[in-house]
């Protein structure tokens, strides 16, 4: 009896020991967060997060995605490297409201799965071009689609998805919601969450290097990466408002550390936030012509302080500022443009920082000196004692040396026009005079 109650106990634990083994083994599923516009850091934490998920020879990688679009040349990056993955890529554009646009849309048919939420939408991938040398004409302009609809039809027969919407999308700008797009073949699953798309997962197959790859999604644990500290502040960084109100603080603070040589403060801070606005302008499509109309408008406050032009000055300056901040960045999309309602304030700031705060300061570097030599020279005493070669004056309550080129009587007003050493050099003061 104690013999066969052993060899249970003994089976019990190796069951035990077996399934506790199986999930110290488990293969993790990995998941990571895109919301916003498709740039270099999004890119880079992307391509970063699926290598690691390769190293740890995760189950696959989820992209939980919701954006706008972004540049070309970062969703180009994020696609090649879907496209040559170690591990099955899963795109869920997630949570309901959520939208893959522009790049978005190349990013999700690269997936070996894609999936949306319900209330979601997919499309309107129009090329646009970003960043370089731009040329608008209708020939350069048909050349960018072409290439464009070229490179989403070889990413939607690579994974055997509708490639006549593909094409479309970038053509025509379509867009769909997620149960068109289910039935169009453009996407595989439609799901409410994450936990359902795991659910969802369990037993597909995928073609990996080749090979079928089944998915074990059920039991396995799921990990969540965050964008780091850096990659949070270089994402938001990258935001068009944000960057227009660095490059402002940036020539703010070096104009002010200019006017006020030894303030040190402003020109430190004016120089990091110029780094930084010009990090973000590598990430945007610039236009150089609105970035000169801005420092022309810098240039016009400036004068406005130093010659009399009765507000012309001012005048150009506003224009010029409010036409470069429209033009500052190219682009059709509204989240890859200056916001107006951040332009308004911005110009109003800058008329009133340099009407008040650097015209006090280069009004203060004209005004008289009031201290040393320099600041007594014109004040008006009292002689002491007369003065000829030699005799006493009392200025501001204060008794100093002086001689004059004629004698003065003792009592009289005087006024200062000279000082020599600790001698101050007089002359007769009337009221006249």
């Amino acid at each position: 009896m104690y013999y066969k109650f052993f060899n249970a106990l003994v089976i019990l634990l190796l069951l035990i020991g077996v399934q506790f083994a199986d999930s110290l083994a488990a293969q993790p599923v990995e998941v990571i967060k895109i919301d916003g516009i498709i740039n270099p850091v999004s890119a880079k934490f992307i391509i970063e997060s699926l290598e690691q998920a390769e190293a740890e020879n995760a189950v696959c990688l989820i992209i939980e995605l919701d954006t706008p679009g972004g540049l070309m040349t970062s969703m180009r990056q994020i696609v090649k490297k879907i496209l040559t993955a170690k591990i099955p890529v899963v795109v869920y554009v997630s949570p309901s409201g959520s939208r893959a646009g522009s790049a978005g849309v190349f990013i999700t048919l690269a997936a070996h799965i894609a999936a949306m939420a319900p209330g979601t939408n997919i499309g309107a991938a129009h090329p646009v071009t970003l960043g370089g040398a731009r040329d608008t004409s209708s020939t350069m302009t048909e050349k960018i689609t072409n290439d464009a609809a070229a490179f989403i039809k070889t990413i939607a027969e690579k994974r055997h998805r509708n490639t006549k919407w593909a094409e479309q999308a970038v053509r025509k700008s379509v867009s769909i919601t997620e149960k068109e797009a289910l039935r169009a073949n453009v996407i595989d699953l439609v799901v409410p969450t994450v936990d359902s798309l795991l659910q969802a997962l369990d037993g597909r197959k995928v073609e990996l290097d080749g090979k079928q790859v089944t998915l074990r999604t059920k039991n396995a644990p799921v990990i969540f990466h965050q964008m780091n500290l850096r990659y949070r502040i270089l994402d938001k960084i990258s935001d068009p408002n944000i960057a227009y109100i660095l490059l402002l603080l940036g020539l703010y603070g070096i104009i002010f550390e200019l006017q006020n040589p030894g303030a040190i403060l402003p020109g430190v801070a004016g120089v990091i936030f110029l780094i930084l606005a010009f990090f973000a302008m590598q990430t945007l499509p610039i236009n150089w012509a609105g970035l000169l109309l801005i420092i022309f408008a810098i240039v016009l406050f400036i004068l406005e302080i130093k010659i009399v032009s009765y507000g012309l000055l001012t005048l150009g300056g506003i224009v010029s500022m409010v036409l470069g901040s429209l033009m500052l960045f190219e682009s059709p999309y509204p989240f890859l443009k200056v916001s107006l309602s951040v332009i308004i304030p911005a110009v109003i700031t800058t008329v009133l920082f340099f009407l008040l705060a650097i015209g006090l300061g280069i009004r203060a570097q004209w005004r008289k000196p009031a201290t040393g030599k320099e600041g007594i020279i014109g004040e008006v005493g009292v002689a002491l004692t007369r003065i000829y070669d030699g005799g006493q004056v009392k200025i501001h309550g204060e008794i100093w040396k002086a001689t004059a080129e004629k004698p003065i009587k003792k009592g009289r007003k005087v006024k200062v026009v000279a000082v020599q050493g600790l001698c101050l050099k007089v002359q007769p003061y009337s009221e006249k005079s």
